[in-house]
């Protein structure tokens, strides 16, 4: 009896293991198929000055707990840089998806410009007086959007920062184009931290596409 039941216990830890293993991800691809086309790439800092960029919620090249992405509460998880140096009057925030492109570019989760200060709160849900939302992939001033990575490899999450020598004009209907054009030869410096992103394996799947299939056509009746 103690046998029978060491083997099933054995028998049940082998397979939460191999569970376990069936749901892992793998890292993201050593190649990043959007860095080329990454913020920090096309609108480099003069002289290449950096900032430092952290959040209280993961740990740089960490993987993002699933409460900070669209799996869950899809809630911000919080930024801290250390300042821009004389001359700052703002920053900007682009986040960036660099293993999945969309028309030729990064996937935009979430912009904000104007930022005042050197943080901004983990759980956050409007800006900080005198900052505004940006636009992201699903149009112009857009919330925080969070992960929502697909099956498959994990991917990389840049949370750029930004210090800019002016502060931009306004507008809600700013572009990526735009908004870009406008940070263009203002970047005092910049920094960026880097969370990875995965399935959440306790979510449920994704609706089908077009609603339900259509019922079959009911048969003609039997001659009589």
């Amino acid at each position: 009896m103690k046998r029978t039941l060491i083997a099933g216990l054995t028998a049940a830890a082998l397979g939460l293991g191999l569970a376990a293993t069936a749901i892992a991800q793998q890292p993201p691809p050593a190649v990043e198929q959007g860095l080329s086309a990454l913020a920090l790439t096309t609108i480099p800092a003069k002289g290449g000055a950096k900032l430092t960029v952290t959040s209280p919620s993961f740990q740089p090249g960490a993987d993002i707990p699933f409460e900070y992405t669209q799996y869950r509460g899809n809630t911000f998880p919080g930024l801290t840089w250390t300042a821009g140096p004389a001359g700052t009057r703002s920053y900007a925030l682009i986040m960036q998806d660099t293993d999945a492109m969309v028309r030729g570019a990064p996937i935009l989760h979430w912009t904000m410009y104007n930022i005042p200060s050197t943080s901004l709160a983990k759980g956050m849900t409007a800006p900080p007086q005198g900052a505004s939302y940006g636009p992201n992939i699903r149009g112009a001033n857009q919330a925080y959007m969070g992960p929502r990575t697909p099956a498959g490899p994990k991917h990389r999450y840049h949370f750029q920062i930004f210090a800019l020598d002016t502060t931009l004009i306004a507008d809600p209907a700013m572009t990526y184009d735009s908004l870009t054009a406008a940070m263009k030869d203002h970047v005092l410096a910049s920094g960026e931290v880097v969370g990875l992103g995965q399935v959440d394996p306790a979510a449920p799947p994704p609706a089908p596409r077009g609603g339900a299939p259509a019922a079959p056509p009911a048969a003609a009746p039997a001659p009589k």
